[in-house]
């Protein structure tokens, strides 16, 4: 019964990611964890390849439509390539025990769905607020900061997946306030297609993905995402974005109550043993 299951759960997601162009790493990664009980690593490297699969035929559409700005998009991934690679040789040192990495990747995976709620319920008012000041950068200065948003990105999709759509879309509003909204989804959509393939890739080096799972997941997702985009303008996006911003905020706490609780239960396990 888990099968069907893993079908029903991709195409929910791409549905919500057709119809919200939010990443499905917000989505997928915390219910592959907290539904299915998968190993938060082998999630976060499944669901790489998973987005970077699904984003590829969304780059593809934006591109045929001239929808992506891409200088955007190679500076981001000046940034993020790099700063991915660096993070992964890094985890790959430090040699994380089982536990230890299933740690870091929750508490990381919890401030990046914090981000993104805030980033779709607050968007409007960040941008009014500080989208005059970046209006008076200099292209050098927009270049730079565009590179060091790319970097941030690269480090927080690599170990959780998540950050790559509604915190790249955010950035690249106040970054770019001249483009219009169009060509601001499709650069990110395109940015996230190289980041997830590099990233999912290196995970793949680590052992830490479920092809089976990934194939499954993919049979639901693709016709979600058809069906979600088609019906994208029939839905209120205002609503959908509070309801999705709810639940991110609702799963991270769950993410993280479960950490404290796992953490807890082990100094109780290890208090005694100390004591004698």
């Amino acid at each position: 019964m888990i099968e069907p299951l893993y079908v029903v759960s991709g195409f929910g997601v791409g549905l919500l990611v057709g119809m919200t162009g939010v990443g499905g790493g917000s989505l997928m990664t915390p219910l592959l964890i907290l539904f299915f009980g998968i190993h938060p690593p082998t999630a976060v490297g499944t669901d790489l390849l998973y987005a970077a699969a699904t984003k590829t035929g969304g780059s593809v559409a934006h591109g045929w439509a001239r929808s992506i700005h891409w200088p955007a998009v190679i500076r981001l991934a000046s940034g993020s390539i790099p700063a991915s690679i660096l993070t992964l040789v890094v985890l790959w040192q430090l040699d994380l025990s089982g536990e230890s990495s299933r740690s870091l990747v929750n508490l990381v995976l919890c401030f990046a769905l914090i981000l993104t709620a805030t980033s779709l319920l607050f968007r409007e008012t960040i941008i009014a607020r500080y989208r005059w000041r970046l209006e008076q950068l200099d292209p050098r200065s927009t270049m730079r900061a565009t590179v060091l948003v790319g970097a941030a990105l690269g480090v927080l999709v690599s170990i959780s997946s998540v950050g790559a759509g509604a915190v790249g879309v955010t950035a690249l509003l106040l970054l770019y306030p001249r483009l219009p909204m169009t060509r601001i989804v499709g650069s990110d959509i395109a940015h996230a297609v190289p980041l997830t393939l590099v990233a999912g890739i290196g995970h793949w080096a680590t052992g830490a993905i479920d092809w089976h799972l990934l194939g499954v997941l993919l049979i639901g997702s693709l016709p979600g995402i058809v069906i979600g985009s088609y019906c994208a303008h029939r839905v209120p996006e205002t609503a959908l974005r509070l309801v999705l911003a709810a639940t991110l905020v609702l799963v991270a706490g769950n993410i993280a109550s479960r950490e404290l609780y796992s953490s807890f239960s082990t100094l109780a396990a290890f208090a005694p043993t100390t004591a004698h």
